[in-house]
């Protein structure tokens, strides 16, 4: 009985010991701008700086679309949220994440046609088919901003769920334009932006922000200082170089505030 007893209370000590093990995982939640795998490969080197930095296991998740990141994150399901500025404001004012940092390249949102097509002016997209990313991502709010801005009227706007796809498919002639990040169009492989063209872009907006969860507030200090000690690694300066970002910066005054143009909408689209 004795012995029976002290298997029991091992069993419960490492079933304790596993689920505290789950309860202090550190959750980085980045928004669906592309591939999954093309963003667990992104921020691999961030996610092994933070578990050695940390002293906890760090994982790095995203969602099928903005949609459901919002969700997830409104959920509070991510102990740091990196998503576009929109996003980011919806969660400061709903869900208490705090802002950390931005990337210092501009963000701006493109309507992508093709380069030897006949869209030359707003007004020619009336009646055309347009694509976005979901509903609820910057571009695509920003982009039917644009529209409703030059009173056109497309003929659908359709969802994508990545930028190489919105291009692929403005190159094929299935739509006349496409909204996507700059960023996202000048990484794109040079065979295939060079079939593209700029017909606007937006000014520089808030881009994607790190956003800490207020349950993590008391660590607040100790994250912040390794995401600014892990921009001078060589690998956080490779992966600035690669994906065109410059580096960290901190927020400016009201760049958060600004995005309040369109948090209603997304607090709308996404059910919340």
């Amino acid at each position: 009985m004795k012995r029976f007893c002290t298997v029991m209370i091992m069993s419960l000590l490492l079933i304790s010991t596993a689920i505290a093990s789950v309860g202090d995982l550190f959750v980085i939640g980045v928004a669906p701008h592309t591939s999954p795998r093309v963003i667990l490969e992104m921020y691999a080197p961030l996610r092994q700086y933070l578990e050695e930095t940390l002293g906890m296991p760090v994982d790095v998740v995203t969602a099928p679309n903005f949609d459901i990141f919002a969700q997830r994150g409104l959920a509070q399901e991510f102990d740091i949220a990196i998503t576009t500025g929109h996003q980011a404001r919806l969660f400061q004012k709903d869900a208490h994440y705090t802002p950390l940092l931005t990337y210092k390249a501009d963000f701006k949102a493109v309507a992508l046609v093709l380069d030897k097509g006949t869209i030359r002016e707003p007004t020619d997209l009336r009646g055309k088919d347009v694509l976005g990313l979901s509903a609820a991502s910057l571009v695509t709010l920003w982009g039917q901003h644009w529209l409703a801005d030059n009173k056109v009227t497309p003929k659908s706007i359709r969802y994508i769920s990545a930028s190489d796809s919105v291009a692929q498919l403005v190159i094929s002639g299935d739509a006349a334009a496409g909204f996507t990040s700059l960023a996202n169009y000048q990484k794109l492989n040079p065979e295939v932006r060079d079939q593209l063209r700029i017909l606007v872009e937006s000014k520089s907006m808030a881009g994607r922000v790190y956003m800490l969860n207020g349950r993590r507030t008391s660590m607040q200090k100790k994250i912040n200082d390794a995401l600014w000690a892990f921009a001078a690694t060589s690998e956080a300066r490779k992966y600035f170089e690669n994906n065109k970002l410059e580096g960290y910066r901190p927020l400016k005054p009201a760049e958060m505030e600004d995005m309040d143009i369109y948090v209603d909408e997304t607090r709308k689209l996404i059910g919340n």
